[in-house]
């Protein structure tokens, strides 16, 4: 009999308590082993498309913490990187990306588009083969509004403001980014189920600085198209949607879009979480800043989500990734403190 992998249960819409966890960014600054492997592997990227060290730094967490789910280690920015883009990471200033011109979108080039993510649907395989069985595997991709926000700009910004400008002003070729990010980011998504990802996630992570017009444009009906398209080829698998920060618009995100879950960010109130979780399996919200704090903070934090959503499908998660200053000891509180929990 197959083991049962928990996080991909309650992604399908069945409650467990306590409710299985995984945290976003879990292999990342915060771990030792982590940073020890990224100065073997020199440049950013390379850590991405070197197998050998993506599945290690996928696997560091799992092993120190035995998290529920574990998700493949590589960057949204590689889905540019793969139509031709100039994408470097910098130290202490993070992506850096040549801007695109509306001019250029049409000669994105996507002829190599699987050829250079192969390393990616490799460590996909090799993970699936290493994980404990009971271990739910997720892939991921960004949303087509967050990774068009950095093609323009050519970097992160407060409010992502050229994109938002490109898109009045340039709307057809900005629509025309977006579709062609829509369709190659559902090939990326297929190409990983089939190498053995039990689901997968589209982070949104811009989406809260869209009127909502634009929210319904940009961040709802690409994710919409995404979601077709993969559903298409593989009907069964679960995909989270994570529009972070949009708040009210988030009502029907889920039935708009369809995806089978949604990741909330940790300024969602919990009122608005449970009716959200009505529809289906919900995902977040702690604050990764209690995480940082530990102590009563931490354990406040995590009783609140557990009385409010537990009852219902919740995978438990922080509302954002976790940031490179949290102690591991904080991590290991949070494990204890939800997967003791009782009723």
């Amino acid at each position: 009999m197959a083991p049962t992998r928990k996080v991909a249960d309650v992604l399908r819409g069945r409650a467990a308590f306590p409710p299985p966890v995984w945290i976003m960014r879990q292999a990342g600054r915060y771990l030792p082993e982590y940073r020890a492997t990224r100065a073997r592997a020199g440049g950013f990227l390379d850590l991405c498309f070197t197998p050998e060290l993506a599945v290690e730094v996928t696997l560091q967490p799992i092993r120190r913490f035995g998290f529920d789910a574990a998700i493949l280690f590589s960057d949204i920015l590689v889905v540019p990187h793969a139509l031709g883009r100039d994408v470097r990471f910098e130290e202490g200033r993070g992506p850096v990306l040549q801007p695109i011109e509306a001019g250029e979108i049409g000669g994105l080039d996507q002829s190599r588009f699987h050829d250079v993510l192969a390393p990616v649907y490799e460590t996909v395989a090799r993970l699936r083969a290493e994980l404990p069985p009971e271990t739910t595997l997720l892939g991921f991709c960004g949303a087509p509004w967050t990774v068009a926000t950095y093609m323009i700009a050519g970097h992160g910004t407060p409010d992502q403001a050229p994109a938002r400008l490109f898109a009045y002003r340039q709307a057809p070729a900005f629509h025309a980014l977006i579709d062609r990010l829509a369709d190659v980011s559902a090939q990326y998504l297929i190409r990983q189920v089939e190498a053995g990802a039990d689901a997968v996630q589209i982070f949104d992570s811009w989406a809260g600085v869209l009127d909502e017009d634009l929210f319904e444009r940009f961040c709802v009906k690409p994710v919409a198209r995404i979601v077709e398209a993969v559903r298409a080829v593989h009907p069964q698998v679960p995909i989270i949607g994570f529009p972070r920060g949009a708040g009210v618009l988030v009502e029907g995100y889920r039935e708009r879009t369809g995806v089978s879950a949604v990741g909330l960010d940790w300024t969602v109130p919990m009122a608005q979480a449970r009716r959200l979780q009505q529809g289906g399996a919900v995902q977040g919200n702690l604050d990764p800043l209690r995480l940082v704090a530990g102590g009563a903070a931490l354990d406040d934090g995590v009783d609140r989500i557990l009385a409010g959503l537990g009852g219902g499908p919740l995978v438990f998660n922080l509302g954002h990734g976790i940031v490179p200053e949290t102690p591991v000891a904080h991590v290991e509180q949070l494990l204890k403190r939800v997967r003791g929990a009782v009723r």
